[in-house]
């Protein structure tokens, strides 16, 4: 493996080991108890600040019930379905795939949801250092950020600083729900350079606010 394909490597377990974790229903403290590693090392590799080292991840793989062929992206899809990248699926039907391929700054990945038979329960919220934008695509996704419920849909920009308790679920029953996530580990932010084009106004893209709120 090219050395470019290790640290793209590398740089997506990320997001994929916060995934992995955030399924499995643990905390940063409470995965630090379990496998020794310190709570602080873990964020780093969450957020991409830090590679992860084989012992750590034999530890995280272990401890999340993962393999690490799914947590590197690695394992080997279906030959009678074909894909260009492997994303983290976890039983329920959640997928993540990242979209950037390298350490440190901001990272993207898509998020699906899989579709729900029963109405859903209040998503289980986490907090962490970091800056977070989250894009609907399809679907209609449920933000619980702190006390607040808001229920975005597609077209639907929420940002947030990832310090306050937050977590998603698919609103409804019925079908699947897919989002992007831009996120920034040490805060860093998107930075707008282009002005309104004259003539149309003040308009802006759609993004919800912390006062909406809706009931799934």
């Amino acid at each position: 493996m090219a050395v470019d394909d290790v640290n793209g490597t590398l740089a997506a377990m990320g997001p994929r080991l916060r995934a992995a974790r955030e399924h499995h229903g643990a905390t940063l403290d409470g995965v630090s108890c379990a496998t020794g590693i310190s709570t602080s090392t873990l964020s780093r590799i969450e957020t991409g600040r830090r590679k992860p080292t084989l012992e750590v991840l034999l530890h995280l793989s272990k401890e999340y019930g993962v393999s690490l062929d799914e947590l590197a992206g690695t394992a080997p899809a279906p030959a009678a379905e074909p894909r260009a990248a492997a994303p983290l699926s976890f039983g329920d039907g959640k997928a993540v795939l990242p979209l950037t391929r390298y350490v440190g700054g901001l990272h993207a990945h898509k998020h699906v949801l899989a579709s729900l038979e029963d109405p859903p329960a209040r998503p289980r919220q986490v907090s962490h250092d970091g800056h977070e934008w989250l894009c609907v695509l399809y679907g209609r996704l449920w933000l619980a950020l702190g006390d607040q419920d808001l229920i975005l849909t597609p077209g639907d920009l929420a940002e947030f600083d990832t310090r306050t308790p937050h977590g998603v679920a698919n609103a409804s029953p019925g079908g699947p729900v897919e989002y992007l996530i831009m996120f920034g580990p040490q805060g860093e932010r998107l930075r707008p350079r282009t002005p309104p084009a004259a003539g149309r106004g003040n308009r802006q893209p759609h993004r919800a606010q912390a006062g909406r709120q809706e009931q799934p």
